[in-house]
């Protein structure tokens, strides 16, 4: 029997590592426009100390680093000396998640939905006008070489937007240096340029710009005039989903929730969650949120969720109803998405100069790659990496075209159903 023991510690001693981090960290980041106090970015840090090589995750459009966690876990117990670093922009400081960091939903919706909390209008913040995509990637390039620290190798990515912005800093000027020089491959999960998703011409940049300049400088997607109404939406909602499933939903019957993420049937707070990411309920307004999860029952009152694709939605809601980090990004500024369009071609066109970009290494780009496209573009994220792949002097690249996925199901799908994972895991292997 003491024989049988020994042996089974021994063996938890082999299986988890023995110095690992799981840590939730601010990082100094060069100033920009705007108080000093928001010159930093916050990082997400898993996976052993002893590692080798840094994945380093940008989250997309109005995402945060806690939607990318679930992967990042799983990518970290498949791929032996890695650690995965997700890294939240600077606008994550504008967020008042005090409530939210209670854990508790009641409290989370009488405050939130209560308007109790700290807003930041865009008329307060004009300064938000300049956090575009130069502002990103010098902050992205202090986190790169943070990572790069004691001669780790360093991959860069992201999810989304996020992996347009990978592929940005690997073209970019930083002062003579081309960015690719700094990393040692790249990781993009549906995103990129290319024609990946919209460009923007000069036209267009100059009217947003004038716009944007105006004092509307965040994205807002509902357009309810509350840029951040989208997360507080979904966290509230993920924390109900998490902390009381089988309950009837409470949000279902809040009346400022949109009518089209709200089912005809009395459902429970679970389903209620399911039924607003799920592409087969949730509008196409909302596509960058979607997942293949399953669909109500068939009978109940509350209507539960049943699973039975990608996604379990018990592991999306815990994501999602997550702190330090959360899931979302509230204020995310018109100005990076604008610069990321206008990003597209890789090139300097003129709206790229009217907007102070810096493309100027694209065609250099000699750096593995590995891509991963869903259904949200129809093929186009596949069709930008090998465009990339085409014009620069990359010469080892895997792009995988998914159109059995939803765009947020790379992300948090189970480890058994997941495409990405299980791809990207021999692609980081090799590195």
């Amino acid at each position: 029997m003491r024989f049988a023991v020994l042996t089974a510690a021994a063996f938890l001693t082999l299986a988890v590592p023995a110095a690992a981090l799981d840590r939730y960290v601010p990082m100094k980041a060069p100033p920009g426009p705007g108080p000093a106090k928001y010159d930093r970015v916050f990082v997400k840090q898993l996976g052993p100390k002893s590692a080798r090589t840094v994945l380093v995750l940008v989250p997309g459009t109005n995402g945060g680093a806690g939607g990318i966690v679930p992967v990042a876990r799983d990518i970290v117990r498949r791929v032996p000396r890695l650690q995965v670093w997700i890294v939240d922009r600077r606008e994550q400081a504008l967020e008042d998640t005090s409530v939210f960091r209670t854990g508790d939903p009641q409290r989370a919706q009488d405050y939130y939905l209560g308007f109790q909390y700290k807003r930041v209008p865009g008329e307060n913040a004009k300064f938000a006008a300049e956090w575009g995509l130069k502002l990103q990637l010098s902050d992205l390039r202090s986190v790169v070489r943070r990572a790069a620290r004691g001669g780790r190798r360093v991959i860069l990515g992201g999810h989304s937007a996020g992996a347009s912005t990978a592929v940005a800093y690997a073209a970019w000027d930083f002062g003579g240096r081309p960015g690719y020089r700094d990393i040692d491959g790249l990781v993009l999960i549906d995103g990129g340029l290319l024609g990946s998703f919209k460009s923007a011409n000069l036209a267009r940049a100059r009217s947003e710009l004038a716009d944007i300049r105006s004092g509307r400088v965040f994205l807002d997607i509902l357009g309810l005039g509350l840029p951040e109404i989208n997360g507080i939406f979904t966290e509230v909602g993920a924390l109900w989903a998490y902390k009381r499933p089988d309950d009837p939903s409470v949000l279902q019957q809040f009346p400022l929730l949109p009518d089209f993420v709200k089912p005809s049937v009395r459902v429970t707070n679970e389903a209620l969650f399911g039924y607003a990411f799920d592409e087969t309920t949730s509008p196409k307004l909302l596509d960058i949120i979607h997942i293949r999860a399953g669909r109500l029952a068939e009978s109940g009152d509350p209507r539960p969720w049943q699973d039975g694709e990608l996604t379990p939605i018990r592991r999306h809601a815990r994501a999602w109803a997550a702190e330090a980090p959360n899931a979302t990004e509230w204020y995310y500024p018109r100005r990076l998405l604008l610069d990321i369009d206008a990003a597209s071609p890789l090139r300097q066109t003129p709206a790229a100069r009217f907007l102070g970009l810096r493309l100027r290494h694209g065609r250099r780009i000699d750096l593995p790659l590995y891509a991963y496209s869903t259904d949200l573009t129809e093929g186009r994220v596949a069709r930008g990496a090998r465009r990339l792949v085409a014009l620069s002097r990359i010469r080892d690249s895997r792009v995988v075209d998914d159109r059995n996925a939803a765009h947020l199901d790379p992300l948090s799908a189970a480890p058994s159903t997941n495409r990405f994972l299980k791809t990207v895991v021999p692609f980081l292997r090799r590195r």
